[in-house]
Parts: C-alpha cells; structure tokens; sequence
C-alpha cells in the first residue's frame, strides 16, 4: 500500500487560482485603495503578461472617448515586449507604481464574475507548445501590437469589439491555455485585416510609426 508521502510525491500539481479568485482577491479591501501594477503582478510568473493586459484592456470598456487611447499604447507595449522574448514583463517605476482603484476591479468582478463562472470551467493548462516557444510569443505579440495599434485609432464603435478580443488572450495566458490562444490568433488576425487592412489606416499608422522610430 503505498505512503502518503509517495501518493503526494506523484500527485498533479495543484491549479493555480483561476481569473476569477484572483479577481474576487483584488476586489475586497478598502474600495479607495489604490492597487499598484507591481502589487497586482506579484507572484504570478508566467501569467504576469496575462495579468497586466487584462489590467490594461480595462480603460476600453470605459464608457468615455479617451478609454481606447489608454488602453492601446499599453496593450502595444505588452505586445512589443512578447515580440522581444521576455519572459516577465517590464514597466517603469512610475509606470509600476500606478494603478487602478480597488472599487474599479470590484466593479468589473461583479460584471464579469457571471461571465467567467461559465467559461472557466472550459479553461485549463493545455498546449503549451502554442503559448511558450518563441514563435507562438512571437505570433502573440504582434497580433497584440496590431490590436492595440488599432485600439488606439479612433475607429467608431470598436473599443468593445477590440477590447473583448484583448480579454480572450489575458485569459488564454492567466490560464494557460494555448486553445484559447489559437482561437485569438484566428479572431484577432481577422479583426485585424477587416478593420486595419482593408481600411489602409493600419498600413498608414504603422509606416509612420515605423519611420518615426528608426528616422
């Protein structure tokens, strides 16, 4: 009869939290605390660019006209720093030490709450192959780069339509999950062609950017 120490020795590793603890976990304290990226980030490892886009994509569902202005520089940011390879992401102190309210996590939980309860029992740890080796990275990041690109045109009516596109890959890398990540590549690419190619403001918006930086 095997011991209890050989049956915990070839256990599964237990689950680490699902987006909803880790939402229900940031929403209960004093609603006017202010919650700093680097304190939300903390401990999380591998799902911390997870974590940091959800963060980031929050200002687009934002009923204001700036809300996608905020949210796309950062999304492009994440994006930049998948395409280099990193492995945790990098903020600037002044950029880490920021962040949002508690009451605003608390409100977007009581939202999504509903949501995530009927999706996440769909999500687990599978094909790490689509989320960990450097061309699936890489793949990630510029689709995240193009989305937050296009995010921050004003392009009307699709603050909702990029941002839920945004919030299927913070999921995909909270949860590990590289069959959500494949089905944001295919949603993410074609969003990406109908509104960015197809209107040349992609094409545009990216040349000049692009001779911006290396002029």
């Amino acid at each position: 009869m095997p011991t209890t120490a050989a049956v915990a020795e070839h256990a599964p590793p237990a689950r680490e939290p699902g987006v909803r603890a880790l939402l229900d976990g940031f929403a209960s304290g004093d609603p006017d605390e202010i919650l700093s990226l680097q304190s939300l980030l903390s401990g999380l490892d591998r799902r911390a660019f997870g974590m940091l886009l959800f963060i980031a994509t929050l200002p687009a569902f934002i009923p204001v006209p700036v809300g996608g202005a905020v949210s796309g520089p950062l999304v492009m940011l994440i994006g930049i720093q998948l395409l280099a390879g990193l492995h945790r992401p990098w903020l600037p102190k002044f950029v880490s030490r920021r962040g949002p309210h508690r009451r605003v996590l608390a409100r977007f939980d009581r939202l999504l709450s509903p949501w995530l309860a009927r999706i996440e029992s769909l999500l687990r740890p599978r094909l790490p192959q689509l989320i960990d080796t450097r061309a699936a990275t890489m793949l990630t990041g510029l689709v995240l780069l193009l989305l937050g690109l296009l995010l921050s045109l004003p392009i009307p009516l699709t603050n909702y339509l990029f941002g839920a596109l945004l919030l299927v890959f913070a999921l995909a890398l909270l949860e590990r999950d590289g069959v959500l990540v494949l089905a944001g590549w295919i949603a993410g690419s074609t969003a990406i062609v109908v509104f960015g190619v197809l209107s040349g403001n992609l094409a545009a918006v990216t040349m000049r950017w692009f001779a911006t930086v290396f002029s």
